[in-house]
């Protein structure tokens, strides 16, 4: 009888190993709503990761409506090793947030009528380009300043800094500068490129207003009239008309210039100088390319820009009287807009580059 009994040792071991197996039962039920729990986390995380591509996707897809490069299209041998559907051709200069995947001007839905202001500053000018950036920040500009001089850091402190793209390069042009930074493809997505100096006064001027008589004239390139009482004017066709909202070309019978009806090309008409031109995406990507890459201060430029008006420059190109600026003409990068002899060594460089845009001209 004794040998056929379990001892009690047994039967503890055997209470024992089922009041184990219960309590395992029972930390595995409580460890379920956890995991369940993680586990819809995960999901959303990944719903909502796909879901931003996705948006993303149709965003980027929106901001370059123009000359986007297809896949059926033939492309390069060095491009044959990409995947399908992951070319991208094109950029912009939109400041992207470190944690998202969209613009910083996205989040307000400012999707459309991009436009870009680029301009050469130096901090002796900081007063002056404040007012206008202040001008076209609010008017969904993207804004990008050339710092020739050097003095990066101490523009910080103004409100909009942050806002803005900042490019060093010492004692370097606007014409330099443009050539490595505002390449066609990067420049796209914007409308229109105001490509100014920063000695101009805007106190009437709205970027806005501006851009409207532009496209209901049909202007591919343009400026801003400026004030009669301007520091310095060097031709008469970018005068303000008091009476006019825009005008396309002057009339003068003074001086050895004669300016009438029949006159079909610069300064008379399908003319804009050199210190505040605005261009369509089309003129630009033309400009672009005619810009030389030897070109400093631009010299004899603004008397071929007519050859990038994508049409008749007497009606393509024309000057903004209602909406007008003033030219300080403060000498600062390189002087004055024209040679002297203590700039003797640099003129013959411009002259070298003047002398190439007029050669390929009359190649065309």
């Amino acid at each position: 009888m004794e040998h056929g009994l379990p001892s009690i040792k047994s039967w503890k071991s055997l209470v024992k190993r089922r009041n184990n197996a219960q309590e395992g039962g029972k930390s595995s039920w409580k460890m379920k709503p956890v995991v369940v729990l993680m586990c819809t986390v995960l999901l959303i995380f990944w719903y909502k990761t796909t879901n931003i591509q996705y948006e993303q996707t149709e965003i980027e897809e929106t901001d370059y409506p123009f000359e986007m490069a297809k896949e059926s299209e033939p492309v390069s041998e060095k491009l044959k090793g990409l995947p399908f559907g992951i070319m991208q051709p094109k950029s912009d200069l939109e400041l992207k947030p470190l944690w998202s995947s969209s613009s910083l001007r996205s989040k307000s839905g400012e999707l459309t009528n991009r436009n870009l202001l680029a301009m050469p500053v130096g901090l002796k000018q900081k007063d002056n380009v404040d007012a206008v950036v202040k001008k076209f920040l609010p008017a969904n500009f993207t804004v990008i300043l050339f710092h020739y001089d050097g003095n990066m850091d101490q523009w910080w402190d103004l409100e909009w800094s942050s806002k803005a793209i900042h490019i060093v390069a010492h004692n370097q042009t606007k014409w330099w500068f443009a050539k490595r930074f505002l390449h066609p493809d990067i420049v796209s997505i914007y409308d229109y490129v105001f490509l100014w100096d920063e000695d101009l006064g805007v106190e009437n001027f709205n970027p806005q207003k501006y851009l409207r008589i532009v496209k209901t004239a049909g202007l591919e390139i343009s400026q801003p009239a400026l004030h009669p009482n301007s520091t310095e004017v060097h031709h008469r066709i970018t005068v303000r008309s008091r009476t006019k909202i825009f005008h396309r070309r002057v009339y003068d019978s003074r001086g050895n210039m004669k300016c009438s009806n029949a006159s079909e090309g610069p300064p008379c008409t399908g003319f804009v100088e050199g210190m505040a031109p605005v261009f369509s995406r089309s003129a630009w990507f033309c400009t672009w390319n005619l810009i030389q890459n030897d070109l400093v201060h631009g010299w004899g430029m603004d008397m071929k820009l007519g050859y990038c008006a994508q049409g008749d420059r007497s009606k393509k190109v024309g000057i903004v009287d209602s909406e007008y600026i003033f030219h300080q003409g403060i000498q600062t990068l390189g002087g004055s807009g024209y040679p002297d002899k203590k700039n003797s060594a640099r003129s013959g460089v411009n002259r070298v580059s003047y002398v190439t845009i007029q050669i390929l001209i009359c190649l065309l």
